[in-house]
């Protein structure tokens, strides 16, 4: 650039002579304007002249040619004028020198920001979090077993997945995966150079966008980004994630989460699932023909599943196949002869809860697990967790095949339930509450509130027992009788009577005008005590009909307090609540929580709870519980519902009456020292009659009792007979007991000898006592409007049970026990 001095105004004066200055000199003098420094056109611009091939340089002093008199000088004037002074030549000569700054500049910046961006990557590089592949949770599949522990009852998830270790996947399978996906995995950087450059083109030019391709790069996108978006930004991340990966973690690591995370159609999520789905066998199973037809699922599980493409899904089989030949993981024999294996047929979804019995069994063990072990629902439902049940297979299969067969034509509208449990453990050993399963809507009848009739005085015989009133004390069972907290008389079922019974023989002969009245003797508060007491009833109910939530339990649920009425089963229990409570009786006196999770394990078989069953607590006196079952050994035989071969049982029938004409429950519970069992049937309103196919009425001992006696004779065939209790350990009497009734005058000699029979501590259906029978007879007469087509006119109102005979509304049969 010209200095100051040099493009000052002032010109040379005309015809003045001046030393030029020594050529390619500058003064470094001071001095004002001018002095010591060539003027304009001196040194300086002739070098340069000459330099850029121009003309030759001029006289001191003269003018240049064509220049007009007066002209300022070159250099002379504003910044820009020597460049104009130039002509075209001096104009290309500035444009260069600007073009060179430019890239001067350009280059300058273009390496900044390089450096900048390789510090950028570099940072973001150190910074990427890259999760343990270990630490990645993945939603999986929990299985819930029977007691066996092998057979399923049901699969739970969002997704079915069960991971497993790579040691646990057949290597046929993982090579075929291999072949089809990634044949460099083990050589590879964890990318694919070519593929992210081709994404990146595409993304910039709006082309096709690009999935990653390497197995490292597709568990990042499936495993840790956790989604399907395929832009710019995705992928670089996708590509930091993936190196980082495959530094830190071993190739095994890798695949082994892969091959669990990846998608294989039909809702199989992972190798272990797909396996199952696909062949019905486990990942270690498979092979290297199925490991392939699963390998060519991953592209495109929609179109190359068998059963929906089967040509293209076994054009690409080959491919893998061929593939497989050439890395050497197959041999050329191997492949020629392949063939294609079977695919099992598309099935429904597995998962979930299930809709039929199984569901109300799963619920339980729901509730279970969260509200007694601390698992909350996201860990039960997709924990991968495997749940060992108390169920036996085998009873619950006898249970369910007791109520098909015995409800095999009656009417629809009936329910039932059926709960067994070991009474040495508490565990349930079989639970059916219908077989509408868990859906919305659903009635788990085993927990429904229902009137348990008859079936209660067991509890009331407990009560009297503590008080000191033994099983052989008297008491009046005559009927109809009135109490002083009734307004309605009490009567019995089927017009039975006893003046005076022991109380053995009023509970065999479920005796209500007996029980009503012993529970009015020994305080029905009492019978409510050790009622809760054997099987666990809360004193508040906190589940179940919104009608009694927060009312006493074993109460009148419109004004919470408990009456006599409860001796004759007018509060509500439930089936579950029965099977416990006999249960209690069964184990001396002590009392066990019913249970259904036994044992929880990982997916990898690491034992996470087993649980046996608390110790129990002696609720119950022992001497008590021996003597309430002593007194129940013959209510089976009495009720014609004898095991096989005389097995010893303990037992109570109950049927809640509904009106004088009706029944709306009927019940039979039962145990032995190994087993307590439980049966309900009603309707879903329990306003509502209870009658079989034949329109007859519905007793405990009919067909309540038939799947009782089903049920436990399946279940007990082949197993050692266990001993009852033979004698009553509590004797004496301290409450207000009947004399016994007098015997009967002997014969006149001349007169043939007619004794009575002598009332024995179980007797067999007593005739009626009362010679003048009531013209109004008991609410349960023969309600059969078609009697057998040759009805004996003169009908005993008492027969002894004919053992082959219909055990539902006839009258006068001891087993018609209660109207409540």
């Amino acid at each position: 650039m010209p200095s100051h001095d040099e493009t000052s105004p002032v010109a040379p004066r005309a015809g003045s002579v001046r030393r030029p200055p020594p050529a390619r000199t500058r003064s470094t003098g001071g001095g004002g304007r001018g002095s010591g420094r060539p003027a304009a056109g001196g040194g300086r611009a002739r070098t340069t002249a000459a330099r850029s091939g121009g003309t030759p340089p001029r006289p001191p002093g003269s003018r240049p040619a064509g220049a007009a008199a007066g002209a300022k000088p070159r250099g002379s004037g504003t910044k820009g004028s020597a460049a104009k002074a130039g002509g075209p030549k001096g104009t290309a000569r500035s444009k260069k020198q600007k073009r060179r700054r430019r890239l001067k500049i350009a280059g300058g910046l273009m390496a900044g920001m390089l450096v900048l961006l390789g510090v950028f990557v570099g940072v973001v590089y150190a910074s990427t979090e890259v999760p343990s592949p270990d630490s990645i949770t993945t939603a999986q599949t929990t299985v819930i077993y029977y007691s066996d522990g092998t057979t399923e009852m049901a699969r739970l998830g969002d997704e079915n997945r069960t991971n497993v270790a790579l040691d646990q996947i057949a290597e046929p399978a993982q090579n075929a995966v291999l072949a089809a996906e990634n044949r460099s995995f083990y050589s590879d950087p964890g990318i694919s150079v070519p593929a992210i450059i081709r994404a990146t083109w595409n993304n910039l030019t709006g082309g096709a966008t690009q999935g990653g391709s390497t197995i490292t790069q597709q568990y990042v996108k499936n495993a840790i980004l956790q989604n399907s978006e395929q832009t710019f930004s995705r992928k670089f991340q996708e590509l930091f994630l993936s190196i980082k990966l495959d530094n830190n973690y071993t190739k095994q690591q890798i695949l082994e989460n892969y091959l669990n995370t990846i998608y294989y159609g039909r809702g199989a999520y992972g190798i272990e699932a797909a396996a199952n789905t696909y062949f019905g066998v486990s990942a270690a199973q498979l092979t290297a023909q199925q490991g392939a037809v699963l390998a060519v699922l991953i592209r495109s599980p929609s179109r190359y599943d068998p059963e929906v493409s089967p040509e293209d899904a076994q054009d690409r089989w080959g491919r893998v196949l061929d593939a497989m030949v050439e890395e050497g993981w197959l041999t050329s024999q191997e492949r020629a002869a392949s063939v294609y294996p079977a695919v099992l047929p598309k099935a429904g979804s597995s998962l979930g809860i299930p809709t039929d019995y199984k569901g109300l069994i799963v619920n339980r063990v729901l509730a279970e697990m969260e509200g007694k072990h601390g698992y909350d629902e996201q860990q039960v439902r997709a924990g991968g967790l495997r749940i060992t049940t108390t169920v036996d297979p085998g009873m619950q299969n006898a249970a369910v095949t007791a109520v098909a067969e015995v409800m095999d034509g009656e009417p629809e509208g009936l329910r039932e339930a059926i709960v067994a449990v070991d009474p040495r453990t508490g565990a349930v050993k079989a639970y059916y509450g219908g077989d509408v399963g868990a859906g919305e809507g659903a009635i788990d009848y085993a927990r429904a509130q229902r009137q348990p009739g008859s079936s209660v005085k067991p509890y009331v015989l407990a009560a009297a027992l503590e008080q000191g009133i033994s099983v052989t004390a008297r008491r009046d069972g005559s009927s109809p009788q009135e109490f002083p907290d009734r307004d309605a008389p009490v009567r019995n079922s089927g017009g039975a009577s006893c003046g005076s019974c022991t109380l053995q023989e009023a509970i065999t002969r479920s005796l209500n005008t007996t029980f009503y009245g012993l529970a009015y003797e020994v305080g029905p508060d009492k019978v409510a005590d050790v009622a809760r007491r054997a099987s666990g009833l809360p004193d508040v109910w906190e589940e179940g009909s919104p009608l009694l939530l927060g009312v006493p339990t074993l109460a009148n649920p419109e004004t919470g307090t408990i009456g006599s009425s409860i001796g004759i089963g007018e509060y509500e229990m439930r089936t579950i609540d029965q099977a416990h409570g006999f249960a209690t009786f069964a184990a001396g006196g002590v009392e066990r929580d019913p249970y259904f999770v036994a044992k929880v394990a990982d997916n990898a078989g690491a034992v996470l709870l087993e649980y046996a069953g608390d110790p129990g607590e002696q609720v119950i006196d022992a001497d008590v519980a021996n003597d309430v079952t002593y007194a129940l050994k013959d209510v089976a035989s009495y009720s014609r519902r004898a095991l096989d071969g005389g097995r010893e049982v303990a037992s109570k029938t109950g049927t809640q009456g509904l009106n004088a004409e009706e029944n709306s429950d009927a019940w039979m519970v039962g145990y032995t020292p190994s087993l307590s069992t439980a049966v309900w049937m009603g309707n879903d309103n329990p306003n509502d009659p209870i009658r079989n196919a034949r329109e007859q009425i519905i007793y405990g001992s009919g067909l309540p009792g038939a799947i009782w006696q089903e049920f436990m004779n399946t279940v007990l065939a082949g197993t050692p007979e266990e001993e009852l209790p033979s004698e009553p350990l509590i004797e004496g009497d301290t409450g207000e007991g009947v004399p016994e009734p007098e015997p009967e005058p002997e014969p006149e000699p001349d007169v043939p000898a007619t004794t009575a029979p002598t009332p024995s501590t179980v007797p067999s259906p007593a005739p009626n006592p009362d010679p003048n029978p009531n013209p109004n007879p008991d609410p349960n007469p023969n309600p059969d409007p078609n009697p057998n087509p040759n009805p004996n006119p003169n009908p005993n109102p008492n027969p002894d049970p004919d053992p082959d005979a219909p055990q539902e509304g006839v009258p006068g049969l001891p087993e018609e026990d209660g109207d409540g």
